[in-house]
C-alpha cells in the first residue's frame, strides 16, 4: 500500500483519524506485580536478538540442548539447531513432576451445559492413552494426522498425544465443508482422521462424522477415522464403516492406561501443519516446527497476559484456528495454566453466554476477537450487566484491527476501566504475536497494537521498499527472523519463497497494511488488498469502517470498492445498525456525512447497504472478499468458512433487488 498522492486533505484527515488520543497507562498497582515491568527489555531484545531468544529458550526442558541459536539463509530458517526435546513433555510430563499435578488444566463446558474439569495429572493420564490408541493404529514419528473435532477436550488431548509421539498434526475447522476437509487431507498425506459423532451450536448437532464420511471417500491416503463419541446414539446415530472406523472409547479401553514415552524431537521436527482458510485455490499449509514455535508461543503468552499462577485463562477462539493452537494449546498449557475451553455459540441460550462462563468460572484473563466485541455492542450492555466480571484483570484482542470505539466498550462494559487490554497482531503464518502491548510497561490508545513485541523488528516500507514517514500507510515487513515463524507451505516452498519474501528480499512481507504515528505506534490497518483507489487516491477499508462504527447507531460496518466507471472504485458498505436503530434513508444520509466529517469528502460512501450480520467466518473475521464478488456481480467464492453461509445468499438477494 502506497502513500496517498495529492490529496492534503485525505491525509490530514485519515491522519486525524489515526491519531487517537486518549492514551491509558497501566496503573502503578498493575507495573508493581507484573510479569515484566522493566521498559529495557526492548532495548536489549535488540542489541542482542540471539542472546535475548537464547534466554527465552530455557524456559523449556530439553533433551539435549541446542548447539547454535540461529541459522538463517533467507527465507530459510532453523532455530535452536541440534536441540533435542517434545513439546509434549513440556505441556504435561514436567508439571506432573510439581504441585501443579493437581491444578486444573482444562476446564471445559459444553453449549447444552454439560462441564468437565482435568487437572495436569488427569491431562497426562488422557494424552498417554490417545497416544497408545495412536500407535495401536500404526501412526508413527512423521505421520500426518487431521483432525476435524468440535471444542471438546479430546482435542487439545489428541493435538498433545500427536506431539508426543512426533507426529504432526493438522486441524481442520468443524464448520468447513467435506470438500475442505478432503482437499486438506489429501494435501497433508494425511494416514488418519480424528473426527467425533457430533458437536452442539446453538442448540443442533453439528453432523460431524458424516461430513467426514463424504470427505474421506475421496481421501486415499487415509487408513482409518477415529471418531470420538461426544453427543452419543441417543441424539445421533452415526454409520461405522468397518474395518475403517474406529470408536474411540473402544480402542482406548482395549490399551488401557499406557505409558508413551515422549519422543525426542529435533528442534526442527514438523509439529503442525495449519491451513489458511478463504482461499479458492490450493490449500495453503503453513509448517511450523516444535523447538522454535513453543519458545514463541509459551513467552508470548506468558508476557502479554501477565500469567499468574491462579489466573483462569479463556481464550474463546476455536482450535481450528492458529489462535487456538498458540494460545489455547501449545502456549498455556507449557505455561501450567488453567485453560477454560468452551464448545458453543456467545448466543445460547441467550446472549449472556460468554458472560455468564467469565462469572461462573472466575475468569481473569480474557482473549476474543474484535468482531465478536462488535457483535456484543449490537446486542447491547444489558447482557454483561447481569454477571458479574470484576474477575477481569487482563484483556485481548486478535483477529484483525479494533476500532477506537469497540476498543472503548470492552474497556468500560466488560473491563470496567480496571483491565488492560493487550491488542494484539499476528498471523497464522507468524505461529505467535508480534505486534502488543505489554500491560505492565505500556500505555495503550484505543485502536492501536502499540510496538512490536521485544526481539521483533518491524517497519512500514513503501512500494520501492523504503520506510515511510510518519502517519503514513505502507507495508508491514519483519525485517528479523522469528522463532515461531512458519519454515514453508507444506508441498510448495516455492510458493512460500513468492509470497512473503521475494517483494522485498530478506524481509517478510506480511500482506497487511500500517501506520505509525509520531510516538512510535504501529496502527494496523487490515490486508494489503483491501485497500481502496478512489479517483486515484487510496482509502484504507479500516479507516472508513471506523469512521462508520464512530456512528451511534452502528454496530458494525464492512466496506468494499465496487468497480465505478467515473472513479475506478467507488466505496460500498455494508452496515449492521445496533440494537433498537431502523435503518432508512435518512440513517443512511447521515452516515454518508458522517464519514465525510471523519476523513473527507473522497471517503463518502456511493451506496450503503444495511443487513442484520455481516459474512463472518467462525474465527470472527469478515470476509469482505464475498461481498467484493455480490458487489461485483461475480460467482461467490469459497463459503466452507462461513459462520453461516445463509447470510450471503440474504445479503445477495437484497444487492441484487436494490441495484435491480
Amino acid at each position: 500500500m502506497s502513500a496517498p498522492q495529492g490529496s492534503s486533505e485525505q491525509s490530514s484527515t485519515i491522519d486525524a483519524l489515526l491519531q487517537e488520543t486518549r492514551r491509558f497507562p497501566p496503573s502503578a498497582e498493575f507495573t508493581a506485580n507484573a510479569n515484566v515491568r522493566d521498559p529495557s527489555v526492548y532495548q536489549r531484545a535488540k542489541d542482542d536478538p540471539e542472546g535475548f531468544w537464547a534466554e527465552a529458550a530455557n524456559r523449556l526442558d530439553w533433551f539435549q540442548r541446542w548447539e547454535k541459536v540461529l541459522e538463517w539463509d533467507a527465507p530459510w530458517a532453523k532455530w535452536y539447531v541440534g536441540g533435542k526435546l517434545n513439546a509434549s513433555y513440556n505441556a504435561v510430563d514436567r508439571h506432573v513432576k510439581t504441585w501443579r499435578r493437581n491444578k486444573a488444566a482444562i476446564i471445559w463446558e459444553g453449549e447444552p451445559g454439560d462441564s468437565r474439569v482435568l487437572t495436569y495429572r488427569d491431562l497426562y493420564r488422557e494424552v498417554n492413552t490417545f497416544a497408545a490408541v495412536l500407535k495401536e493404529l500404526g501412526v508413527s514419528k512423521g505421520d500426518r494426522v487431521a483432525f476435524y473435532m468440535p471444542m471438546i477436550p479430546e482435542l487439545a488431548i489428541g493435538l498433545l498425544a500427536c506431539a508426543r509421539i512426533g507426529a504432526p498434526h493438522t486441524v481442520i475447522f468443524g464448520g468447513f465443508s467435506s470438500e475442505a476437509l478432503r482437499d486438506r487431507c489429501n494435501d497433508s498425506g494425511a494416514k488418519l482422521v480424528v473426527t467425533a459423532d457430533g458437536g452442539w451450536r446453538r442448540g443442533n448437532v453439528v453432523p460431524l462424522k458424516d461430513t467426514t464420511d463424504a470427505a474421506v471417500a475421496e481421501t486415499p491416503t487415509v487408513e482409518h477415522v477415529l471418531v470420538v463419541q461426544r453427543v452419543g446414539p441417543s441424539v445421533r446415530e452415526v454409520t461405522m464403516q468397518e474395518g475403517r472406523d474406529i470408536w474411540y472409547h473402544e480402542m482406548a479401553a482395549k490399551v488401557g492406561r499406557k505409558i508413551i514415552e515422549p519422543e525426542p524431537l529435533d528442534s526442527e521436527h514438523p509439529l503442525y501443519i495449519m491451513y489458511t482458510s478463504g482461499t479458492t485455490g490450493k490449500p495453503k499449509g503453513q509448517l511450523h516446527t516444535t523447538g522454535g514455535y513453543l519458545v514463541g508461543a509459551s513467552l508470548t503468552h506468558e508476557w502479554i497476559f501477565d500469567l499468574k499462577e491462579d489466573d483462569i485463562y479463556w481464550c474463546t477462539a476455536d482450535i481450528g484456528w492458529v489462535t487456538g493452537h498458540s494460545y489455547i494449546v501449545y502456549g498455556p498449557f507449557t505455561n501450567g495454566a488453567s485453560v477454560v475451553m468452551y464448545e458453543g455459540a456467545p448466543d445460547f441460550p441467550d446472549k449472556d453466554r460468554f458472560w455468564d462462563i467469565v462469572e461462573k468460572y472466575g475468569v481473569t484473563i480474557l482473549y476474543t476477537a474484535p468482531t465478536s466485541i462488535r457483535t456484543f455492542m449490537r446486542w447491547g450492555e444489558q447482557y454483561p450487566a447481569m454477571h458479574d466480571l470484576s474477575t477481569l484483570r487482563v484483556m485481548g484482542t486478535v483477529g484483525e484491527p479494533i476500532n477506537p470505539e469497540a476498543w472503548m466498550w470492552y474497556n468500560e462494559h466488560i473491563g470496567h476501566g480496571r483491565a488492560p487490554i493487550v491488542d494484539t497482531w499476528w498471523q497464522t503464518e507468524t505461529g505467535m504475536i508480534l505486534i502488543t502491548p505489554l500491560p505492565g510497561i505500556v500505555a495503550t490508545k484505543p485502536g492501536s497494537g502499540t510496538f512490536p513485541f521485544p526481539g521483533i523488528e518491524a517497519d512500514i516500507l513503501d512500494e520501492a521498499g523504503n520506510p515511510v514517514p510518519v502517519n503514513t500507510g505502507g507495508n508491514l515487513v519483519i525485517k528479523r527472523p522469528w522463532p515461531a515463524m512458519s519454515r514453508t507451505i507444506w508441498g510448495d516452498p516455492e510458493r512460500y519463497k513468492r509470497t512473503y519474501w521475494e517483494r522485498y528480499p530478506g524481509l517478510y512481507l506480511t500482506g497487511d497494511g500500517a501506520r505509525r504515528d509520531e510516538d512510535g505506534y504501529y496502527w494496523l490497518l487490515g490486508r494489503v488488498d483491501d485497500v481502496l483507489n478512489v479517483s486515484g487516491h487510496r482509502i484504507g477499508t479500516m479507516e472508513v469502517e471506523s469512521a462508520l462504527v464512530s456512528h451511534p447507531a452502528v454496530a458494525e460496518a464492512a466496506v468494499i470498492g465496487a468497480s465505478d466507471p467515473l472513479t475506478g472504485q467507488a466505496i460500498v458498505a455494508f452496515v449492521t445498525p445496533r440494537s433498537g436503530q431502523s435503518p432508512n434513508d435518512a440513517l443512511q444520509a447521515d452516515l454518508r456525512e458522517h464519514v465525510v466529517k471523519h476523513i473527507g469528502a473522497l471517503a463518502r460512501p456511493k451506496k450503503i447497504y444495511f443487513t442484520t450480520e455481516l459474512p463472518k467466518t467462525r474465527s470472527a473475521k469478515i470476509m469482505r472478499r464475498l461481498l467484493r464478488d455480490i458487489a461485483e456481480g461475480r460467482v461467490l467464492g469459497d463459503t466452507t468458512t462461513l459462520l453461516d453461509p445463509n447470510i450471503v445468499s440474504q445479503i445477495k438477494e437484497q444487492y441484487e433487488s436494490t441495484e435491480g
